[in-house]
């Protein structure tokens, strides 16, 4: 693979390259440049839609852009699994001790220079507690970015999920999925 990366007191942060955001998110939530290959995750795509002739869960290009689907089931090969969190509720109601780490799907806008295109795209971010802080992993930044401390996260999360176009996924293990250990409950 040839992707640029930068390590930071032993923080590993995969850039972007192509439409290969979904590996770039995978691999910097587990911390690995290994964890996941462009082939491993287009033999998913495959496994997924056998009989397709156009694959519905990557670009046609060959690029990458790989959707939800090819992320489940990567997760899934690794004994993990992922919840859609229902951006309605507070940040609060997530246990951030059970969470291996957070992916942020976010419009994308599709240009060429000056251009905006018509296209609607969407791009992964992994967000992740590394050395007791927080850090947005996101492939098309130069370095990783600081978010801070839990409430500093828990705030981020909350500006983040004002916008109605993103949609974050909590990265768990199976067992955390299962029994839902991850949720607070805070009824009254």
């Amino acid at each position: 693979m040839n992707n640029k990366c930068f390590q930071m007191n032993e923080i590993y942060h995969e850039r972007q390259s192509k439409e290969l955001c979904a590996l770039h998110a995978l691999n910097n939530i587990f911390q690995d440049k290994s964890a996941f290959t462009q082939r491993e995750l287009d033999s998913l795509c495959y496994k997924l839609s056998p009989d397709a002739w156009l694959n519905p869960h990557k670009s046609v290009i060959g690029l990458g852009n790989y959707d939800v689907n090819v992320v489940t089931a990567a997760l899934l090969d690794k004994q993990c699994d992922i919840i859609w969190f229902d951006r309605r509720k507070d940040p609060n109601t997530i246990r951030l001790d059970k969470i291996i780490g957070f992916i942020l799907n976010i419009p994308n806008e599709y240009k060429v220079g000056w251009l905006h295109l018509p296209f609607r795209r969407k791009h992964w971010i992994a967000l992740k507690l590394i050395n007791g802080a927080y850090y947005n992993l996101d492939s098309k930044l130069k370095k990783p970015l600081r978010i801070g401390s839990e409430l500093e996260f828990l705030k981020f999360l909350r500006m983040e999920l004002e916008n109605q176009d993103k949609q974050l996924l909590l990265v768990v293990t199976k067992t955390v999925a299962e029994t839902e250990e991850w949720k607070i409950d805070i009824s009254f």
